[in-house]
């Protein structure tokens, strides 16, 4: 799971804040098997506040659709809502792979879309799982990670 936060709810809340209340939200639900450092990132689109980033591991006998419902109502909770794409939030929390490889139906897609070409994505989430394949593309999140890090250099 990838998460990320770039509102806070207070002076206390923070971004980084809200993703340590995220994990703990997951982990009642869900063994948390490994949580990633939170990195800091410039947004994506018309937001100005930088990006509080985190990965996380987890082992769930949900089913892909169960928990995206699941992780919804725990956005809610942390008063996410939906206005504006890629405005500031919260909290978003997104199912970027999955122990069963491919999942698509009209709410979800696994893996995520735009996983692959996102380092606030990549990044974190190679500190938990760097050696988990993308059942598309047959490379690890490390090489995935390598690539997009190169294509920066180049570009």
């Amino acid at each position: 799971m990838a998460l990320g936060s770039n509102r806070p709810l207070s002076a206390r809340r923070t971004p980084k804040r809200l993703l340590a209340e995220a994990v703990a939200l997951i982990g009642a639900s869900a063994r948390v098997l490994a949580v990633s450092p939170t990195i800091m990132t410039p947004p994506l689109g018309p937001s100005a506040r930088l990006y509080a980033n985190g990965a996380l591991l987890v082992e769930s006998p949900l089913s892909p659709p169960a928990l995206l419902a699941l992780l919804q109502t725990i956005e809610a909770r942390l008063g996410r809502r939906r206005h504006r794409r890629w405005g500031a939030r919260s909290i978003d929390i997104d199912i970027i792979l999955w122990s069963g490889g491919i999942w698509r139906s009209h709410m979800l897609t696994i893996p995520h879309a735009a996983c692959r070409s996102r380092a606030f994505v990549l990044t974190p989430l190679m500190m938990v799982a760097r050696d988990w394949r993308d059942p598309l593309t047959g490379l690890a999140v490390r090489h995935l990670h390598a690539r997009l890090q190169k294509g920066k250099r180049q570009g």
